[in-house]
């Protein structure tokens, strides 16, 4: 039971980590969209 218990901690934090990650990755995507974005609406005026 101890076992099952200290896996399922390590479980939720690996996960709570992942979605931190995920989070950071999709803010860094988005950036960059803004980034092309603005950079193609000044190249077309």
């Amino acid at each position: 039971m101890r076992k099952f218990v200290i896996l399922a901690a390590l479980a939720a934090s690996l996960s709570v980590a992942a979605c931190n990650t995920v989070e950071g990755a999709g803010k860094d995507v988005s950036s960059a969209g803004k980034a092309v974005t603005d950079t193609a609406r000044d190249a077309k005026n």
